[in-house]
């Protein structure tokens, strides 16, 4: 399997800005997936960072990695869907006579990953397959904990079964948005939300770190020194 690595890396964010290039640990945010892409990318693959920040253009080329191209104007705003980021990086390289039977989009935002879980995630997938992707368990569930309001503003349950405890529904998983390894088949011919055939791999809660905020820095700094 001919694998696209993609990691998204655009200059704004309104949450933590600056974050792709913040320092976390000593070494900036992005460098962690760039490293971890560096660690397990084959002959027969391909890495692309996806971006239109200068600093991490610098970033990138210092590590010997070459930017494919600047990521267009109208990719970079805050409306612009991951599908539209990947379509145009698979777009780039089918121009140049590239094909990949999948597109691993790593998200720099998920600094901590770890290889035993990238390699279930390649075992997991199959030709079938639209999509794989981590998730870790969720502590809220659709069956006892979490709800909607209904028209007459009374809350009911989002999922309605008799469970009579947690522990008897059916475990719910969140996507922790760390590693998607998707179908180039499938992207070409819907959007993600639209994916019917996916599968998961369960990673750990201390793994599943997603930064999105100045608290999820701090929080991603304190597992890093306790795991040190």
């Amino acid at each position: 399997m001919r694998i696209l690595y993609l990691i998204p890396a655009r200059k704004g964010s309104k949450g933590l800005p600056g974050k792709n290039t913040k320092k976390l640990g000593g070494k900036p945010l992005i460098e962690y997936t760039i490293d971890f892409a560096l660690n397990n990318i084959t002959v027969d693959d391909e890495l692309c960072i996806s971006t239109d920040d200068l600093e991490v253009i610098h970033i990138a080329k210092s590590k010997g990695i070459p930017i494919p191209f600047i990521r267009p104007e109208e990719l970079a705003t805050d409306n612009a869907s991951s599908h539209d980021v990947i379509i145009h990086a698979i777009n780039h390289y089918e121009k140049l006579n590239q094909n990949f039977d999948a597109v691993l989009l790593l998200q720099p935002t998920s600094p901590f990953r770890i290889q035993d879980d990238l390699v279930q995630l390649k075992n997991a997938f199959q030709n079938y397959t639209d999509m794989v992707v981590s998730v870790k368990i969720a502590k809220d569930n659709p069956y006892y904990t979490l709800f909607e309001e209904n028209n007459n503003g009374f809350l009911v349950k989002c999922k309605v079964e008799n469970f009579d405890s947690r522990q008897e529904c059916p475990k719910s998983y969140l996507i922790n948005g760390s590693m998607y390894l998707i179908n180039i088949e499938s992207i070409k011919n819907s959007k993600i939300v639209d994916f019917k055939r996916i599968k998961k791999i369960v990673m750990s809660d201390h793994l599943s770190i997603d930064i999105d905020t100045a608290f999820d820095f701090d929080f991603a700094e304190y597992l890093l020194k306790k795991n040190k």
